[in-house]
């Protein structure tokens, strides 16, 4: 990606505007709105030149990710391309889903190769950053002159904290620098064997690092998210998580430049307010991150297992549900980290007598592959006893637990919303048939996709004595369940605006008869929540605000439902 001339762009820009910008230029003035393309003081031509050069030509135009792919040789991205994580990691204005409106261009959808494609919900320019020096730069820059900031690592996001419409981006993948040490200090005291790397290093590659250090460490299955960004200020869940806990329980320590600009060192000596709130706070509203060091463990052999089965129809489904709810704890003695997802084609999204796959992923630390196939036995025998469930596959690999995290790229580019919950340990324990009747409304109701997430309990409960700011529904949680809502390009905006909002309008009320009312949502996988001060933060929230009024008192880190984000609009750029 190269740099481009100024000028032009900025004719381009004020010809195209979709509308974001009208309300911006009238308030820019007062103060209300950040300054956009027409505002008064928005940068002329010669200031951004200007900026560029003193980052050394690292600002590069951005469009929409499927008005790039019309730009490529051919003048069109494959299908390998357009559902590459390590694809879309390339451009600047990639998103790996699509969600919030992002790369929608009113009256007519951004599709892929598509040529009618406006800037949409894309930031305008982007710094690729390639030092700390450029990073603060841009803070600077866009603080002086009232502009709207965004930041991104890699782009797994479902909010679209990280994009914005008229916004300027910092994006960190260049960070890629990453360091282990036996005995990490903070002052005088040794915190013992960590990982330093940079914000744009992905989970994949970290993973082959510390496995040639003979380590690991708690951090994302998928393999091109990036660690130190978003998904550790968000928590960060793993299925190492019910033996080491939450990926932000492991924090030690991170390097930042925050609103002034100032890099600052943060960890639990120094600016310890900060350091509760990049743990847990949500991803996006605290600054850049420009590295993080987290705690590793010693390497070990672990047992991965996928079972797929296949049930006839909606009642047989929910039946599965009750019963994988009664196992769910035959697997705590050895901090077993897993995943159950219930998937239904969509053309029979609304017939309750056709069949729907329940897939069983399941990673089992320091296990042989007969252990795991002897604590597996139990469910998977009682569920081949149900009348027409069928394995449709079956697979156990054991190795270096390193080697069973790695993936080498991700399955994105889906069009998708979604909305989750925290589901309380208590509620398997005590009424483990709720989760049936729960799936069975759900499907019922033409969910298509149900995603269990069982990565709490075990460490992560013990860990309730952190002082962070990880919602603490995490601490009494079992399962972190999603469900999702996808389209395809055919659809229209007014059936995608309906699926958006279907989670909140019928499907939260049928999830909560399972967690329980004002029940917790991990930011990271969720919907645009109307409550999200108690749904992503909790008891948490108002200490989070008095630390976001003293690190960023003008909030220029502000992003869709998060901290402070209740005093702007959908995009952060006018006031309310």
């Amino acid at each position: 990606m190269k740099s481009f001339s100024f000028t032009t762009s900025l004719l381009l820009l004020l010809c195209v505007s979709l509308g974001h910008t009208s309300e911006a230029q009238q308030d820019s003035k007062s103060g209300r709105c950040h300054n956009t393309p027409g505002s008064a003081g928005y940068p002329s031509a010669a200031a951004w030149d200007a900026f560029n050069s003193s980052i050394s030509g690292h600002l590069v135009d951005v469009v929409p990710s499927a008005k790039f792919c019309k730009s490529l040789p051919g003048g069109a991205c494959t299908d390998a391309q357009w559902n590459s994580g390590v694809f879309r990691s390339t451009i600047p204005g990639a998103m790996d889903e699509v969600r919030r409106g992002y790369d929608l261009s009113p009256p007519s959808l951004c599709l892929r190769n598509g040529t009618t494609c406006g800037q949409g919900d894309v930031p305008i320019y982007s710094v690729e950053a390639e030092t700390t020096a450029d990073v603060q730069a841009a803070v600077k820059f866009a603080s002086k002159h009232n502009l709207r900031l965004v930041v991104k690592s890699s782009g797994h996001d479902y909010l679209g904290r990280s994009t914005a419409p008229d916004s300027l981006l910092i994006r960190t993948s260049n960070f890629q620098n990453v360091s282990l040490t036996d005995a990490f200090f903070i002052g005088k005291k040794n915190m013992g064997s960590a990982v330093t790397f940079g914000s744009g290093l992905h989970a994949n590659m970290l993973y082959q690092h510390t496995k040639a250090n003979g380590k690991t460490v708690v951090a994302a299955l998928a393999g091109t998210v990036s660690p130190a960004g978003g998904y550790l200020q968000g928590a960060g869940h793993s299925p190492l998580s019910p033996a080491f806990g939450l990926a932000a329980d492991n924090a030690l320590e991170y390097n930042v430049v925050v609103a002034s600009g100032e890099l600052l060192q943060v960890n639990s000596d120094s600016h310890p307010d900060l350091f509760f709130a990049l743990r847990g706070g949500g991803a996006g509203s605290w600054g850049v991150i420009v590295s993080a060091t987290v705690r590793t463990f010693p390497t070990f052999n672990a047992t991965s297992s996928m079972i797929v089965l296949t049930a006839p129809n909606n009642t047989i489904a929910s039946e599965l549900a009750t019963l994988h709810a009664q196992h769910i704890f035959d697997w705590d003695s050895v901090h077993a980290g897993h995943f159950f997802f219930f998937l239904k084609d969509s053309a029979s999204a609304t017939n309750p007598n056709a069949p729907t796959s329940l897939t069983l992923l399941m990673l089992m630390p320091h296990t042989t592959a007969n252990r795991s196939t002897a604590l597996l036995a139990p469910f998977l025998n009682a569920s081949l006893a149900m009348p027409g469930v069928a394995v449709v596959s079956q697979a156990v690999e054991s190795g270096d637990i390193n080697d069973a995290l790695f993936q080498a790229d991700d399955g994105v580019g889906g069009n998708a919303a979604i909305g989750s919950r925290l589901i309380p340990q208590g509620t398997y324990r005590d009424s483990p048939e709720k989760a049936g009747a729960v799936y069975k409304k759900l499907l019922d109701g033409g969910t298509t996709s149900i995603l269990a997430h069982i990565v709490a309990g075990g460490k992560v409960s013990e860990n309730a004595r952190i002082d962070s700011a990880v919602h603490p529904a995490w601490r009494t949680a079992k399962a972190h369940i999603i469900v999702s809502n996808a389209w395809d390009d055919s659809a229209s905006l007014a059936e995608i605006h309906t699926l958006r909002k279907r989670f909140q309008t019928t499907q939260l009320p049928v999830l909560e008869e399972l967690s329980g009312p004002n029940a917790g949502s991990y930011s990271n996988e969720a919907d645009i929540e109307p409550h999200f001060q108690t749904t992503f933060f909790g008891p948490n929230y108002a200490k989070l605000s008095q630390i976001k009024r003293m690190h960023d008192p003008n909030d220029l880190f502000i992003v869709a439902a998060g901290v402070g984000s209740e005093r702007w609009d959908e995009w952060g750029i006018c006031r309310i």
